[in-house]
């Protein structure tokens, strides 16, 4: 809207100049999804109390003495799908500060709709059918695929003029800037969709795995995608992305927008989501994060910097594939309970403290990430 204005009203010397740049509407939009989440926070939560949204917690005891229900009964009940407000909270700040003209704003913002659908949809089944059976995997999976297919073709086609990378003569959406490197590249061709169906898949998911304390997945989210939004400005600008040796993206501006936005729903429900929680993000929330982060990292070139800046979201997915492995394997567990934050939980570490601790951790590998950048 305000990109709008400015073309109807803007011009030399006005007072509405100062909204054409884009770290002005970063703020501007960060503000707006964190006074929107804390606006609507109370009544969202008082809806799904009326709807009986609770959180169900999964019996998964196996041959443990303690199961995770045991450990968190008192969270059952608990109002879940506040993805719902984070959405609404971001749509509703780009909606007012994001340039839709730019193609890569609309394709991340249906890419961010799309998880959140199949989040939704989990969740949505796991209220109805009482426990915490939600979608199958085989159905998570085949509505990934799908919007990884869609993110795929939209690259190779209405994008595929959008990235350029000097240092090795390329242009064009479907390689992979290998990082530490300014002129290694490895162009896909039409291989590049399935993996982008990986890096979605994995990113999705990671973040689900990520969010089973308080706050801890809405903590960590922030620190990455700040990282991802000051990553976003550097590769829309481009005597900074040449600079730093980085892809150039065009309209990559509008990415550091709604991340920006993002960073602000994370801060507002962060205020009902802190321990303890009034409300859980649920796969709503979590399925819609993972896809975002996800499709940004592919658009701007920089899903090797997402193992780093996300580098929590990747160990607690380790932690699961190093158990379930061990366990196949050699019918022993590595760890006390998967993921990584229910091992601190089990050995006896307050929940507080280990969500703090990770937060710690987070913003140090996003600071970490940023460094990177000029190590090529």
């Amino acid at each position: 809207m305000t990109t709008w204005l400015l073309s109807l009203f803007g011009g030399s010397g006005t007072a509405l100049d100062f909204l054409g740049y884009t770290t002005v509407r970063g703020a501007c939009a960060l503000m707006t999804a964190f006074l929107i989440s804390i606006l609507l926070g109370e009544r969202t939560i008082a809806f799904l109390q009326r709807l009986k949204f609770g959180q169900h917690i999964r019996d998964d005891r196996g041959g443990d003495a303690i199961s995770l229900k045991d450990m968190h009964a008192e969270k059952a009940g608990t109002p879940t799908m506040g993805g719902v407000l984070m959405a609404a909270s971001i749509l509703g700040a780009i909606a007012l500060f994001g340039d839709w003209t730019r193609p890569v704003l609309p394709v991340a913002a249906i890419m961010m709709i799309g998880f959140c659908g199949i989040g939704f949809a989990d969740d949505y089944l796991k209220v109805v059918r009482g426990n915490s059976d939600g979608l199958s995997a085989k159905s998570k999976l085949l509505g990934q695929n799908a919007l990884a297919l869609f993110f795929g073709i939209a690259c190779v086609t209405m994008l595929a003029h959008t990235t350029s990378y000097a240092h090795a003569d390329v242009r064009g959406t479907s390689f992979i800037a290998l990082p530490f490197f300014k002129d290694v590249v490895v162009s896909m061709g039409l291989l590049y969709i399935p993996y982008a169906m990986l890096v979605l898949a994995a990113t999705s998911n990671a973040v689900n795995l990520t969010d089973g304390l308080d706050g801890l997945a809405t903590g960590v989210t922030i620190t990455a995608t700040l990282c991802f939004g000051v990553v976003a400005y550097l590769a829309g600008h481009a005597g900074l992305s040449s600079y730093l040796i980085i892809p150039h993206v065009q309209g990559a501006g509008e990415l550091a927008v709604l991340l920006a936005a993002l960073a602000g729903a994370c801060f507002g429900f962060l205020w009902w989501n802190g321990y303890p929680a009034r409300v859980f993000m649920g796969d709503t929330g979590s399925m819609m994060i993972g896809g975002l982060l996800g499709s940004v990292a592919l658009l701007l070139k920089q899903e090797f910097l997402l193992l780093i800046a996300g580098g929590v979201f990747v160990a607690e997915t380790l932690s699961v594939i190093l158990q379930v492995g061990s366990y196949k394997l050699r019918k022993k567990r590595i760890f006390l309970m998967s993921p990584l934050h229910h091992h601190f939980e089990r050995a006896g570490v307050p929940e507080s403290h280990i969500i703090v601790r990770f937060w710690i951790v987070s913003a140090l590998l996003a600071l970490a990430g940023l460094s990177t950048l000029k190590m090529r």
